[in-house]
């Protein structure tokens, strides 16, 4: 059993709590890294999250792309970034040709109120983006300290 002393505890929090500041540059890095260099079209892609979410547990999500999903032209992924929780990248979903359409729904976990950003990047190489702010009224991924 590990006990830790008072110090060693504040000194942990001062750590999480600084994490916290840092969000905004992993934000923009996870971004970077999605982007890599290429402008990405605001066209051709919905995004839907409801506007005020009551719990930050749980906020539904969904997310489609106008594409025709034929193997010359077709959505490979669509990526779901938060902008202010601990890790940014909240889901990346791999699609195919045989997906049949570039729609994906999910539930995910909001710190705080923020912009949720969905990207679809298509098999020509395309980036197309998404963003809604998203206001939580209980956040989640609280951290402790």
């Amino acid at each position: 059993m590990t006990v830790l002393s008072r110090r060693a505890l504040f000194a942990a929090s001062l750590v999480v709590t600084g994490a916290s500041g840092a969000a905004a540059e992993d934000f923009a890095a996870a971004l970077n890294a999605i982007l890599k260099d290429r402008g990405p079209d605001q066209g051709g892609i919905a995004l839907e999250v409801p506007p005020l979410s009551e719990n930050g547990n749980s906020v539904d999500l969904s997310v489609r792309v106008d594409s025709p999903m034929t193997t010359e032209d077709h959505v490979t992924a669509i990526h779901i970034l938060a902008e202010k929780n601990p890790f940014p990248l909240v889901a990346t979903f791999s699609l195919t040709p045989r997906t049949g359409r570039a729609e994906v729904a999910t539930r995910i976990r909001l710190a705080t109120s923020q912009k949720i950003v969905a990207i679809a990047e298509t098999s020509q190489g395309v980036v197309h983006q998404a963003a809604r702010d998203v206001i939580v009224v209980l956040g989640a991924c609280v951290e402790t300290g």
